[in-house]
């Protein structure tokens, strides 16, 4: 059987916006290790019932189905010893940058783009407008009101991250490790969907994610985006 991964999309089956995805994505790609990617969409849950899962990613790795972006990292390290490393020590030791990402990045992040996601959608737009409208309380468009003027308390958000990079290229040193897929990932969502510019060029984060983009061939910098 094929290697593949199961990725969200939306009416553009070859824009991916799940930060979760794309960690595996670089994760993948990291270890040199090819995979289908299968197109994936919010109300398309018969298509995963194979994994007795919901969510993407998933990985099926000839007779494995893998589930959940870290267990498919941990899973790569296990089943690949031979290619390039992702995490230099324990797995456990990028638990905190992971859940960082998760806990801190990926809300602020949301408050910035998240009504720039559904026309993006198609059929699924009514669907992701009513659960997060409900997790927030409020219209997506009252969420992102005056974001512009809110960009300097996210890029101050970021000022961990530019700690670190002002002494290395990667968050891993002078190669990337899973902490770099994981941080990546997570900007690689309003990238795929969102024209809000971010970063400012000058700083170590964007150069960063510059070097991210190069990666594997340009494997993220080609990807459909709006380059935000």
């Amino acid at each position: 059987m094929a290697r593949k991964l199961y990725e969200l999309c939306g009416t553009d089956p070859a824009r991916r916006f799940s930060p979760y995805c794309w960690r595996s994505r670089m994760a993948l790609a990291h270890k040199g290790l090819e995979a289908e990617v299968v197109p994936w969409r919010f109300t398309d849950a018969a298509a995963l019932a194979f994994a007795r899962y919901d969510k993407v990613p998933v990985l099926v790795d000839g007779d494995r189905v893998v589930t959940d972006s870290w267990a498919i990292a941990t899973y790569l390290e296990e089943a690949y010893p031979e290619a390039p490393r992702l995490f230099q020590g324990p797995p456990e030791s990028q638990r905190f940058i992971v859940a960082w990402s998760d806990a801190v990045l990926m809300p602020a992040l949301a408050r910035l783009i998240v009504s720039d996601i559904p026309p993006l959608l198609g059929p699924e737009a009514g669907y992701f407008i009513a659960s997060r409208e409900q997790r927030f309380g409020m219209p997506l468009a009252a969420v992102t009101a005056g974001r512009e003027a809110k960009l300097p308390e996210f890029r101050a958000l970021l000022h961990p991250l530019r700690m670190v990079l002002r002494g290395q290229d990667f968050l891993g040193g002078a190669v990337p490790d899973y902490g770099d897929c994981a941080v990546f990932g997570t900007l690689m969502w309003p990238r795929s969907v969102s024209p809000l510019p971010l970063l400012e060029p000058g700083d170590p984060v964007h150069a960063w994610r510059e070097r991210m983009l190069d990666l594997h061939g340009g494997l993220a910098r080609t990807a459909p985006s709006f380059g935000g």
